[in-house]
C-alpha cells in the first residue's frame, strides 16, 4: 500500500508545488526558518498525496484504460486502496494545515483554504472541476500557484502589482500545461465519459489554447513584471517550441503528444532551475 501511495503522489512532481512555496517564502523573508521548512515539507509530499491521490480514486475508470498510468505519470489504484488513500490524504495533510493556520496570517489562511478546496474540488465526486472545461485548466494552474501565494502571504508580504504580474503569468503557464497534458488522454477520457478542456475543444484546438496561454504568460512577464523577474519569460520559450510541434495534431493522433509531455516533465526541472537562479539574484539585487 505504501508503494502505491508513493507512486500515486507523483514524486516526479513534488518539487513543482514545494518550490513555489519555498522560493516565495525565501524571497519575502530573505531567509528561511522553521515555518519555511514545515511549509515546504507540506507542499512537497502531503499536498501532492492529497491532490493526486484523490484524483486517482475518482479517475479510476479512465485510468484503467490509460496505458501511461502505472508509473511516474500516475498509479492505477486498486479499488481496495481507494478508502485508505483518502484516509492517508486526510491524516497527512490536516496536522500541517492546522499548524499553518495557527502560525499564519488571516490572508495566508484564506489562501490556504482556497488551495485546499481546489485540491479537493478538482477531482472529488459532486464537484469535479476537472470535468468543467476551462475551469479544469484554471483549477489545475491554481494547484501550483497557490503554494507561492501562501508562501508569500504567510511571511506577511504584500501582494503588489509586480507580484500579481508574476502570479498571473504563472497561472497562464499552469493552464497551458494542464490543457496540453489533457490532449494525450482525449480518447481514454471520452471512453470513460469524462469531460475536459481537450475533450470539448478537440485535440488540435486544445493545443492552440495551450500555445495562447504560454504566449500570454510571456507577454505578461515582459510587460508587467519587474526585472529580473521578467527574465522568467525566456524559461517559457522551450514550452512554446515543444507544444507548437503538435499544432496539427488530431483526435486520432492525440496520444502522440505523450512524447511532448515527457519532454515537458524535463523542461519543468530546467525552467525551475532557471527561475530559482533569478529569484536568488532578485534577493541580492533588492537587498
Amino acid at each position: 500500500m505504501l508503494t502505491t501511495l508513493f507512486w500515486s503522489s507523483r514524486p516526479v512532481s513534488w518539487v513543482n508545488t514545494a518550490a513555489p512555496f519555498a522560493l516565495a517564502y525565501f524571497l519575502a523573508t530573505s531567509g528561511f526558518d522553521l515555518l519555511g521548512v514545515i511549509g515546504t515539507v507540506f507542499f512537497l509530499v502531503p499536498y501532492n498525496l492529497a491532490m493526486y491521490g484523490i484524483n486517482d480514486v475518482f479517475d479510476y475508470e479512465s485510468d484503467l484504460r490509460n496505458p501511461r498510468k502505472g508509473g511516474v505519470e500516475g498509479a492505477v489504484l486498486d479499488r481496495a486502496l481507494h478508502t485508505p488513500t483518502l484516509v492517508a490524504s486526510a491524516v497527512t495533510t490536516v496536522p500541517f494545515l492546522v499548524y499553518l493556520v495557527v502560525v499564519g496570517t488571516l490572508e495566508s489562511s484564506l489562501w490556504l483554504a482556497a488551495s485546499t478546496f481546489a485540491v479537493i474540488a478538482y477531482s472529488a465526486k459532486g464537484l469535479r472541476f476537472k470535468e468543467i472545461p476551462f475551469l479544469d485548466s484554471v483549477t489545475s494552474a491554481f494547484h501550483f500557484v497557490s503554494p507561492a501565494i501562501v508562501g508569500w502571504t504567510i511571511a506577511g508580504a504584500d501582494l503588489s502589482g509586480g507580484v500579481w504580474a508574476c502570479l498571473i503569468a504563472f497561472m497562464l503557464w499552469g493552464a497551458a500545461s494542464q490543457a496540453f497534458g489533457a490532449v494525450q488522454d482525449v480518447r481514454f477520457d471520452r471512453e470513460a465519459g469524462l469531460k475536459s478542456v481537450a475533450t470539448v475543444l478537440g485535440a488540435r484546438a486544445a493545443v492552440w489554447f495551450a500555445l495562447a496561454c504560454y504566449a500570454g504568460a510571456v507577454l505578461v512577464l515582459l510587460v508587467a513584471a519587474p526585472w529580473p523577474a521578467s527574465g522568467a519569460a525566456f524559461a517559457i520559450l522551450p514550452y512554446l517550441a515543444t507544444v507548437a510541434a503538435y499544432g496539427r495534431v488530431t483526435d486520432a493522433t492525440a496520444e502522440a503528444t505523450n512524447e511532448g509531455w515527457k519532454r515537458f516533465l524535463v523542461l519543468n526541472m530546467l525552467a525551475g532551475f532557471c527561475v530559482t537562479q533569478l529569484i536568488l539574484w532578485s534577493v541580492l539585487v533588492w537587498a
